[in-house]
């Protein structure tokens, strides 16, 4: 199977939130590619936003999506950065198509804040979560069903699966590959990207 993964980008995302996880699909797709040629590519990776244009994350990075909200695929795995996120937040449309997309998304991840977007859309909406470390009580002021766990890299709950702040996005995604793949090719993939994989979040899924 080939999951089709789809990156939302938005202004003021932050740039790793959404870059990291870009290189771990996509370097997870080229690892098994040279272990088993010939398969189906384990992932398909594409980017939406809200319109064709380019999205300028925070910092000043541009970035050119491939689909607008309007005509995007569904998707396999939806995964929704953080950063600044009070523009998304304050967008009813991509907050509905976060919420649309999700219904058929087998997993939904969010990096960092993105955890609030998935919090406002009504993805989450009790139960644990995670999100950056300098975000835990605003989180938690404003979603008090949630059980916002300050400490794990990520919070792996099955259909749903949020992680800690900025690089802890490339250890999620390493765990997902994992989950998705195997533990070997989430390893090589570490190792072709020169990371350190701290392996450490806290897993709800069967």
């Amino acid at each position: 199977m080939t999951w089709r993964v789809q990156l939302l980008a938005f202004d003021g995302m932050e740039a790793l939130d959404f870059a990291g996880p870009y290189e771990v699909f996509t370097t997870a797709t080229r690892m098994q590619a040279r272990a088993v040629p010939g398969d189906p590519p384990l992932f398909d990776v594409t980017t939406v936003a809200q319109r064709l244009a380019p999205v300028r994350a925070r910092a000043g990075l541009r970035v050119l999506p491939d689909h607008d909200i309007a005509a995007a695929p569904p998707a396999d795995l939806l995964l929704v950065p953080g950063g600044v996120v009070d523009g998304a937040l304050a967008c009813r449309e991509t907050l509905r198509w976060i919420a649309r997309q999700s219904l058929s998304a087998r997993i939904t991840a969010s990096v960092c804040t993105g955890a609030f977007l998935l919090a406002a859309a009504g993805v989450v909406t009790h139960g644990p979560v995670t999100t950056h470390w300098e975000d835990v009580a605003d989180l938690r002021a404003r979603w008090p069903a949630l059980q916002v766990r300050q400490g794990p890299r990520w919070v792996d709950r099955g259909g749903v699966v949020t992680s800690a702040g900025i690089s802890a996005g490339i250890d999620m995604c390493l765990h997902l590959v994992e989950r998705l793949g195997s533990r070997e090719l989430a390893e090589r993939t570490a190792r072709q990207m020169d990371f350190a994989w701290e392996d450490r979040g806290h897993s709800l899924a069967p």
